[in-house]
């Protein structure tokens, strides 16, 4: 991923260097289990344990010749550890190595993102606390719909977010396991408890089966989870766009001080950094289904999910853990315009009252349809005429035969629509 995107976190995570170190961390947990058992020398371990360590240059001039990246990493590690180094790698295959040491840096990917979550949902309660009660239009379709508020809003997204949280320490736990199992998962070189062994010190579970990879469900689901999550982002990103467009001017993404909009239109202020986010979605999502298509593999493996594996992952998990900081900053930084709100409840001249007059029209015993026909009746004469619904009810002879100018003026009566405002945040616990 390139620098624009990568947070320094994540990409120490994801570095060159960290990745060998995580390779060498593998391979002395199995030394260690190998010692434990009683196969390595207690003095030829403490001699690899000292020794044990690489070069990422003479890695790279190694892998020239053998084209073999875990052969050219160990060959570094035992141009370090001498004799001894014979004990390393015994009995394992790479895949042992990578797909063990993987899951450590998918964990610590996901504990990066985990925290980015729980960021996010604090600045999300706080948000829907302080707008709890700033009255919006709700809009269905993109048209005006019924009054909501903001805070509905912000406590709308605070909850999917807590549900990405689940999901991610779900998606934690399943990509938490390691292998040591052999060429094709039958142990034919190892003890089975060499696995056990180095899995608990590296704080893995080992894989009850595999053949000669972990299997890739574990890692579609922990790429379906970064989707979900993507896409939670792209979603409240897309309604700040829709609501910062001129047309409605509700809210604006925040705009520092020296920012430029446009290098031709010195009045612009444009939602640059969510189109960014809806942008890199699509990313984040693409991976996933890559990761989908890993799952089949010939036989005991090939190595077609490798290469996807090395751009995908790493990437994603990058991409995640930036736009789950970008928009802690804007939700945080967000500036809503209450009276533009209610300027835009306004425009509709009362049209979003129509299902109060419905009702209240077959509480009088009309039909649904009758009821339906004299308040779209009404309602066209509004938008035609440009007056307001309640002043057209309210000399509407139809209406006017079941209704009395009070129970028409009621019906208008915005805190009507409110009013459950506070149950919601309640059993929400806001």
């Amino acid at each position: 991923m390139i620098d624009r995107y990568s947070l320094p976190k994540m990409r120490e995570i994801w570095s060159e260097d960290h990745k060998f170190r995580t390779w060498l961390e593998v391979e002395l947990a199995a030394c260690e289990a190998w010692a434990k058992l009683g196969e390595i020398p207690q003095a030829s371990l403490k001699k690899i344990k000292s020794k044990a360590n690489f070069s990422i240059k003479r890695i790279n001039e190694i892998e020239k010749t053998v084209d073999h990246d875990v052969i050219a990493f160990l060959t570094s590690v035992a141009e370090n550890v001498g004799q001894d180094s014979r004990f390393i790698h015994m009995g394992l295959t790479s895949s042992d190595v990578c797909d063990t040491a993987l899951s450590l840096v998918m964990r610590d990917a996901a504990n990066v993102i985990i925290q980015d979550i729980d960021d996010f949902l604090k600045v999300l309660n706080k948000m829907a606390r302080k707008y709890k009660d700033i009255v919006m239009m709700g809009r269905s379709h993109g048209v005006h719909a019924e009054p909501m508020t903001m805070g509905l809003k912000f406590a709308l997204w605070l909850k999917e977010m807590e549900r990405n949280r689940v999901r991610m320490i779900s998606a934690r736990q399943t990509i938490n396991v390691g292998q040591i199992s052999g060429a094709v998962g039958t142990y034919s070189n190892l003890d089975p408890r060499v696995e056990l062994i180095a899995c608990k010190k590296l704080g893995l579970e080992a894989a009850p089966i595999s053949n000669q990879i972990i299997q890739r469900d574990r890692h579609a689901e922990f790429m379906s989870t970064l989707a979900i999550v993507a896409a939670t982002l792209e979603k409240i990103a897309l309604e700040i766009r829709g609501l910062q467009k001129t047309e409605i001017g509700e809210v604006e993404e925040p705009f520092k001080k020296g920012q430029k909009g446009s290098s031709a239109m010195p009045h612009k202020k444009n939602p640059v950094s969510c189109e960014r986010i809806c942008g890199l979605a699509r990313i984040v999502r693409a991976n996933a289904m890559i990761s989908l298509e890993n799952i089949a593999l010939w036989h005991e493996r090939d190595i077609s999910h490798s290469s996807t594996e090395r751009i995908m992952i790493p990437d994603s998990t990058i991409l995640v853990d930036y736009m789950l900081q970008k928009m802690i900053y804007i939700i945080d930084n967000l500036v809503v315009l209450p009276e533009r709100m209610k300027q835009n409840i306004e425009k509709s001249l009362g049209l979003t009252f129509s299902q109060r007059l419905l009702l209240t029209l077959t509480n009088k015993g009309l039909t649904r349809e009758q009821a339906y026909q004299i308040v779209q009746a009404a309602a066209m004469k509004t938008r035609t005429s440009g007056k307001h619904l309640q002043e057209i009810m309210l000399f509407d002879v139809k209406a006017r035969k079941y209704l009395s100018a009070n129970e028409i003026n009621q019906a208008f009566d915005i805190k009507y629509y409110l009013r459950n405002i506070d149950v919601i945040f309640k059993r929400l616990g806001l």
